[in-house]
Parts: structure tokens; C-alpha cells; sequence
């Protein structure tokens, strides 16, 4: 299959960048050199197969075979090319190596496509730098608020519209974009799974049916700064011991309201060893298949916050996404035996999805059923199963 050499000659370009040679993981984080690289590599790519390649207003990367138009609406695949702190190969490279090589596999067997197929590199998928995921295809169907989006600062103080102007772009021009977002007719995101469910299904590929609903919280716990050996306990004001209260909390919450919630991010100040902290900040990420269920948990974890002199303000919220059910309906017609998974994990595909834009998912299968780590991992055989899969999609949605 012409599809397989392609595949197999990116992954292995864009295997060293961005990569811990201590760990194995991947810092792929926005408007970085490691995310500057991974750029270049897109743009790269679009030029070999002479495809035009624009940015939107939140930096986006679209790379184009045929000229959309708000008459004649594209199909996009494609997926992101960041990653979380010390993160898999896998996960958002996956969609973009295999949306190329979809568009390989297609010029090969001499398609020639009715409607304009298109390829995106959403920017900032994961949130890992500045704290909001999705944060390219929120700012672009305006889930994100522009001046929300600039102000936003990483580990070290830098806000976003530092670093975008570092990286090249305009901030001042960011925001929704109606523009590109009438050149999509409909959007396919490849993506390994971020589960099991394949391993136990037998099945190197699936589709996908919903998203569930999820969101991330900014926790501020305050405290007083003192000498460690020479503060009595009954004077201590340790905001420690409220983060560990909420981290039990979130827990028991979670398995009582069939959700699952996640304090894994911390920042501590003075962040000394022998310095009782003046302030703890912390992230909860909590989802579940239930919206109500999972507000239940944060409702919970506020008000012991509150308790505490702290507070709990959320960052992101999206509702749980459903696909678009005409789009599915084809999907399963050229796939009819794959299996249909919900996930977890939140997407761009959810984003799109939930601004309106027609959206399908397709999984593959992940034999570790471990993600946002080193371990994450898929077959080749089966990423190769997957570009198949993605090529018969396109086909029959492009014509």
C-alpha cells in the first residue's frame, strides 16, 4: 500500500523533535522551538505535495488540496502536533502524520476529489503551557475570548501574546474566525485511543460516537509563610493541608458521582523545604458521562475550598459533544464492521463540533491503554489499518 511507506518516512521526521532523551516523552508545548519545529515539519509537507498553506487568527496551520470556498465547503482531517509535560508520541501526531498520508494513498490510486480536502495542525491542543486545552479551535470559533487568550501566562510569567509575537505572530489579531471556519463542510479527526476499549474489542480501529463532557478549574488556597522548625503545629496555616483534603475529596466525589476527577498540577510558594507555604495553586480536571454529575463534583470541592479561605473558579468548560449523525452514518457505511467508542478525552473535534461545524472521530487502537505518557503506543500495523480507514472516509465524503 502506498500508504504505508509515507506514514512510516514522516513519523520517523518527526520522531526526534520536541523529545527527552532522559524519558522518552515529548515537551511539544506552544509557541516553542520544539512547537516551532513541528510547524516547519507541517509546512514542510504541504509544500512537497503542493498544497497552499494559510494561517487562521489563532495561528492555525490549513494546508489545502483544491480551493475552498464558502460555496464549496472542504473535508478536513488532521489533528495537533503538541503534547503534555513529558507526553506519548502519539497522541495528536497521529492525525496529522495519517491525514497526510491519506492524501498520499488518494493521489495514488488517482483521485481526483470533487470538494477541496483539507489538513489542520490545531495549535495548543493540550493546554500544557498556558493552561487552557483546545485553545486554538476555541479562539477560532470564539470559545475563547481574545483578549482572555492573550493575558493567559505560563510556569515563567510569560503570557501568551509574548509568546505568539516571539513565535512570529500577531496577538493583536487573534480571535473567532468565521472566515475559515465556512470553509469547513466537515471535519474528521484520526486519534489513538486513550483506552482499552479496542484491545478488548479485538479491533485495530473504531468510531467515534460522543465526547464527554469535562473542564478544568483554577483552585487558589492561601496560607502564611513561616519557618518550618520553629512554627508550632496549633500556629500553622499550611494551605498543604487543604490541597490533600481536596485531593481525598475530589477522589471519594468522583467514585460516588460515576465521574472521574484529577488534581495533577501544583504550584507552591515560596516552595521552600523548610518554608510552611503563603499560597497553593492548583488544577482540577474533572469529566464524566454525566455533565450534571461531574458539576456535582466541583460543587462539592468549591464549597471545601471555600471553607478553607480558598477558592475554586473554572478555566474551560464543554458540554458533552454527540457527532454529527449524518456524518456518522456515512462514516459507518464505508466502515461497517469498527465498532463505536465514546471517550473521555476532550478533542478539537469536539470543539468544532460543538460550534456547529458537521464532525466525526476515528480511534486507533492503543495496546497499552495508556495516554499522556511515554507508554502511550499503537502498532504500526495498525496506524497503518487507521490511514486505510481515513483514506476510504475521505474518499467517500470528498467524491
Amino acid at each position: 500500500m502506498a500508504d504505508q511507506p509515507s506514514f512510516d518516512r514522516m513519523w520517523d521526521e518527526l520522531s526526534p523533535i520536541g523529545r527527552s532523551a532522559a524519558t522518552g516523552g515529548y515537551r511539544r508545548f506552544a509557541w516553542t522551538r520544539a512547537d516551532h519545529d513541528l510547524r516547519e515539519w507541517f509546512a514542510g509537507q504541504a509544500a512537497t505535495r503542493g498544497l497552499s498553506l494559510v494561517l487562521d487568527r489563532a495561528g492555525n496551520q490549513w494546508a489545502w488540496w483544491g480551493e475552498p470556498s464558502s460555496g464549496q465547503r472542504g473535508v478536513v482531517i488532521g489533528s495537533h502536533l503538541d503534547s503534555v509535560p513529558d507526553g506519548g508520541a502519539f497522541d495528536g501526531p497521529l492525525g496529522v502524520v495519517s491525514a497526510f498520508a491519506a492524501v498520499d494513498a488518494l493521489r495514488s490510486q488517482g483521485v481526483q476529489p470533487r470538494r477541496p480536502i483539507g489538513i489542520v495542525n490545531f495549535g495548543d491542543e493540550e493546554g500544557a503551557r498556558f493552561g487552557i486545552a483546545c485553545a486554538g479551535s476555541r479562539l477560532i470559533t470564539g470559545a475563547l475570548a481574545a483578549d482572555r487568550a492573550r493575558a493567559l501566562s505560563d510556569a515563567d510569567g510569560t503570557s501568551m501574546a509574548v509568546a505568539m509575537r516571539a513565535a512570529g505572530l500577531d496577538p493583536d489579531g487573534v480571535g473567532a474566525d468565521r472566515d475559515t471556519l465556512d470553509l469547513i463542510g466537515c471535519f474528521v479527526e484520526l486519534h489513538v485511543e486513550q483506552g482499552r476499549g479496542l484491545v478488548e474489542l479485538g479491533q485495530p480501529v473504531a468510531v467515534g460516537s460522543q465526547i464527554w463532557p469535562h473542564g478544568r478549574w483554577r483552585i487558589e488556597l492561601p496560607g502564611e509563610a513561616n519557618h518550618a522548625g520553629t512554627t508550632r503545629l496549633a500556629d500553622r496555616r499550611d494551605p498543604m493541608l487543604a490541597y490533600a483534603r481536596l485531593i481525598l475529596a475530589a477522589r471519594e466525589a468522583a467514585e460516588r458521582r460515576n465521574s472521574v476527577a484529577t488534581m495533577g498540577k501544583v504550584s507552591v510558594f515560596p516552595n521552600g523545604v523548610n518554608a510552611i507555604p503563603s499560597q497553593v495553586t492548583a488544577w482540577l480536571d474533572a469529566r464524566g458521562p454525566d455533565a450534571e454529575q461531574v458539576l456535582a463534583v466541583v460543587a462539592e470541592l468549591r464549597a471545601l475550598a471555600g471553607d478553607a479561605g480558598g477558592s475554586l473558579e473554572q478555566e474551560s468548560w464543554t458540554e458533552a459533544t454527540g457527532f454529527d449523525p449524518g456524518l456518522a452514518a456515512r462514516v459507518g457505511s464505508v466502515l461497517p464492521d469498527a465498532p463505536v467508542l465514546g471517550t473521555g478525552a476532550g478533542h478539537d473535534a469536539g470543539i468544532l463540533a460543538n460550534a456547529g461545524v458537521p464532525t466525526a472521530m476515528l480511534f486507533v487502537r492503543n495496546p497499552t491503554g495508556v495516554s499522556h505518557s511515554p507508554a502511550e503506543h499503537a502498532e504500526a500495523s495498525d496506524c497503518h489499518a487507521g490511514v486505510r480507514a481515513l483514506t476510504s472516509v475521505v474518499a467517500e465524503l470528498a467524491g
